[in-house]
C-alpha cells in the first residue's frame, strides 16, 4: 500500500509535470533554435520534487533514494529515452543496502552513426534525514540532475527537428555516490563485464565505445564565483586543450557568456581531488576514459540542512545547461 501510494504520487506529478509551459519559456524546436527549447519551470520542478520531503534527502541508506529512482524512470520515460535491457533501473549493492542506477539513450542517427557513446551522468542521492533533519540536497546534486534532465531534453528536441547526432547519448543517474561512489563504479563495471548492450544492435558497448564521460554535480549555486561580481559563472575541470577552447568559444558564439574557470579556484591540490578522488567520474578516468566534470563550487550551503531550492540560481542554471548541451 505505501509503495502504491507512493507511484500515485509520482504519476501525478508526472501529470502536472507534463503540462505545456508559457511561450515566453520555451522556443518551437527547429534546426537553428531546438537547443533553447529548455524550460526555467522544469528545471525549477525536478530540483523541488529531488529536495521535497517526500525523497528524505534520498539516502541511499534509506527509503528516499529509492523515490527518487521511481520518479527519475517516469522523467526518463517522458523523455523518450530508451531504456538498457527493457528497464531503467539497474540494481546493485553497496556497503550492504540495495541501490540503483537509472540509464536510458538517446540514439544516433543511423546514417552518422560512428559507434561511440558519450556517456552523462549526474549523481542522484545525497545525506537523507540525519538526526531528524532533512538534508535537502537542492545543489549537492538535484541540481546536477535537472541539468541532466535538461540536456536530455535538448538533445531529444536536436534529433527530432532532423539535426542529426553522431554519437549514442546514455543518461545516467547514480546511486550511492555518498557510499564511496558505489554507483558510477558499479555502472563501469556493468561495462567492464559486457552487461551494457546497445538496445537496437544488441551491440556490447566496451570501454572502448566510450568516446567521452561527462559528469554534472552541483551546477545550481552563484555563491562561489570564479571571479568577484560574476555570480554567472561555471566551472569546467579535465578538459584538454581542444575541449577548453571549444568552451571557451561557444560560450561567445551562442552568446551564453558565462565566466567560465578550467580549474577548482586556481588550486591544483583541489583540482585533483575533484576530479580524480570524490566525483562520478573518477572510475572512467581510471580506465583512461576521456572525462570532464562541470560544476559551480561547494558553496556554505553543501552537506548542510539549509541546501533548498530556493538557493538556486534558476536561470543561470539554465545557462549552464545551454552551453552543456551546446
Amino acid at each position: 500500500m505505501y509503495r502504491t501510494r507512493i507511484l500515485i504520487r509520482l504519476i501525478l506529478l508526472q501529470l502536472v509535470m507534463a503540462l505545456p509551459a508559457s511561450a515566453s519559456e520555451s522556443t518551437a524546436p527547429n534546426k537553428s533554435d531546438a537547443i533553447f527549447v529548455i524550460r526555467q519551470n522544469d528545471l525549477r520542478r525536478d530540483v523541488g520534487f529531488l529536495s521535497d520531503e517526500i525523497c528524505e534527502g534520498r539516502s541511499s541508506t534509506q527509503t528516499g533514494a529509492v523515490k527518487a529512482a521511481m520518479w527519475l524512470e517516469l522523467r526518463y520515460s517522458s523523455l523518450g529515452l530508451v531504456p538498457f535491457n527493457g528497464h531503467y533501473g539497474w540494481g546493485f549493492t553497496a556497503e550492504g543496502h540495495v541501490c540503483h542506477n537509472v540509464v536510458g539513450m538517446i540514439p544516433t542517427d543511423r546514417d552518422y552513426d560512428d559507434g561511440k557513446y558519450v556517456v552523462i551522468g549526474a549523481h542522484f542521492d545525497n545525506l537523507g534525514i540525519l538526526d531528524g533533519q532533512l538534508y535537502p540536497g537542492a545543489d549537492s546534486n538535484a541540481s546536477g540532475v535537472a541539468a541532466m534532465l535538461g540536456v536530455a531534453d535538448m538533445f531529444r528536441h536536436i534529433r527530432s527537428s532532423g539535426q542529426p547526432l553522431t554519437k549514442n547519448i546514455i543518461f545516467v543517474a547514480f546511486d550511492a555516490k555518498q557510499l564511496s561512489l558505489a554507483g558510477s563504479q558499479a555502472f563501469f563495471d556493468s561495462i567492464e563485464h559486457g552487461l551494457l548492450k546497445d538496445p537496437f544492435s544488441q551491440k556490447t558497448i566496451g570501454r572502448d565505445d566510450i568516446s567521452l564521460m561527462v559528469n554534472l554535480d552541483i551546477l545550481g549555486g552563484t555563491s562561489s564565483p570564479v571571479h568577484t561580481g560574476r555570480p554567472d559563472y561555471m566551472i569546467m575541470l579535465g578538459g584538454d586543450e581542444v575541449q577548453t577552447q571549444l568552451l571557451r568559444i561557444t560560450n561567445y558564439r551562442q552568446e551564453v557568456s558565462l565566466d567560465l574557470g578550467y580549474d577548482y579556484y586556481g588550486s591544483e591540490g583541489f583540482t585533483n581531488m575533484f576530479l580524480n578522488r570524490v566525483s562520478d567520474q573518477k572510475a572512467f578516468l581510471e580506465h583512461g576514459i576521456k572525462s570532464v566534470m562541470f560544476t559551480s563550487g561547494i558553496t556554505m550551503d553543501t552537506n548542510r540542512v539549509t541546501d533548498t531550492p530556493d538557493r538556486i540560481d534558476i536561470s543561470v542554471l539554465k545557462r549552464r545547461v545551454c552551453l552543456i548541451c551546446h
